[in-house]
């Protein structure tokens, strides 16, 4: 949850001018997927997952499209979080690594945001409880059935997209020729990481006025504890930046929690409950893809001192691990959007990829 808050603050932050021109080829769509079934067993009658295309496909002689990638949002995120000036103009322009008009970039909303099925839509604590292997089936199958790719050049996510990637490599290690996951670590989830969840998961279930879920009015005592996740997910020299005084962090603090006032807690408890099942850690192995591991030494979210990703790097062939040094002009967990500092590694990467099969 604390992801989600400060995600959406940081995010206007670099994007304070809206992009007025669209992208070639960008538009939004919806798919619906009848009796779709959780991991859980649960059933939904009817899913829907919003998502954003930008480009146009290429098709081979066969007629498959090749020219496919996957763009994956965190768990504060939604499909627009890539359409920022940050991580878009560095990435989609002409000769940037993911060229608008050379690549089909698919960008979804994943189960439980944006314009995807989520509690609020009515059901509230009767949608079915979705976990990360959930929104990555639903999302394969956006892709397969209903909009016809069978393979992708790359699957790249950041946060919860990050922990996407290496799961999506796992799960389906035969679809994509490479893996970019950004700001995360393939670890189950646990220690301070979940410790963090758990306390957020808690502020909600135990706000007086959320009634197990059943509330007419969205419940805003968990919202004071909002504000403590900027504590983890940005770093200390940009949280001194932004509160240089006493008043300037009582303002950021007051931001913070109105942001969280406007989010519903039911949508805001599944999105933090849905890692529980998060651990590729005993899959490594089946990650076929060449993969591109990218995080910042000033992520407290995924600190560097775990030691988890080298190894991880270190039992796929040809893997490769860069680790963004901390300076002025990082953000902690937040590096992410600020493609211009990882670019470049992206751009390497995607040379060492294999041709299209034409």
């Amino acid at each position: 949850m604390f992801r989600i808050l400060i995600a959406a603050l940081f995010a206007a932050s670099v994007s304070c001018v809206a992009r007025a021109a669209e992208w070639p080829g960008q538009k939004e769509g919806d798919a619906v997927f009848r009796d779709f079934r959780f991991g859980s067993g649960e059933v939904l009658g009817e899913l829907k997952l919003h998502y954003i295309t930008v480009g146009t496909p290429k098709r081979n002689t066969a007629g498959k499209i090749v020219n496919a990638v996957l763009l994956l949002h965190g768990t504060g995120g939604t499909s627009k979080s890539w359409l920022q000036p940050s991580l878009a103009d560095e990435l989609y322009a002409s000769g940037a690594p993911l060229d608008a008009h050379e690549t089909y970039i698919i960008i979804p909303d994943g189960i439980g945001r944006g314009g995807s099925s989520k509690p609020s839509d009515g059901l509230r604590t009767k949608f079915p409880h979705y976990r990360y292997s959930d929104m990555i089936v639903a999302t394969h199958k956006l892709l397969t059935e209903h909009l016809g790719i069978q393979h992708l050049r790359l699957v790249m996510g950041t946060s919860m997209g990050g922990m996407h990637s290496w799961m999506w490599g796992e799960m389906y290690p035969d679809f994509m020729d490479g893996l970019v996951p950004i700001a995360s670590q393939p670890v189950g989830i646990s220690g301070r990481n979940w410790m963090m969840r758990r306390a957020a998961i808690e502020a909600i279930r135990n706000d007086p006025d959320w009634r197990d879920g059943n509330y007419e009015k969205n419940p805003t005592h968990w919202i004071y504890t909002a504000p403590i996740g900027a504590l983890m997910t940005d770093s200390a020299l940009s949280l001194q930046q932004k509160a240089p005084s006493r008043e300037a962090g009582d303002a950021l603090y007051r931001k913070i929690v109105e942001t969280a006032a406007k989010r519903d807690a039911n949508d805001q408890l599944y999105a933090t409950e849905a890692v529980i099942d998060y651990d590729p850690s005993k899959d490594i192995g089946k990650i076929k893809a060449k993969l591109l591991a990218i995080n910042s030494a000033d992520d407290e979210v995924n600190p560097p001192e775990l030691g988890v990703v080298e190894p991880a790097t270190k039992a796929i062939p040809g893997a490769r691990f860069v680790l963004i040094p901390a300076s002025a002009i990082t953000h902690g967990h937040f590096t992410y959007f600020q493609a211009a500092l990882w670019k470049g590694h992206l751009a390497e990467f995607l040379k060492t990829l294999p041709p299209p099969a034409m």
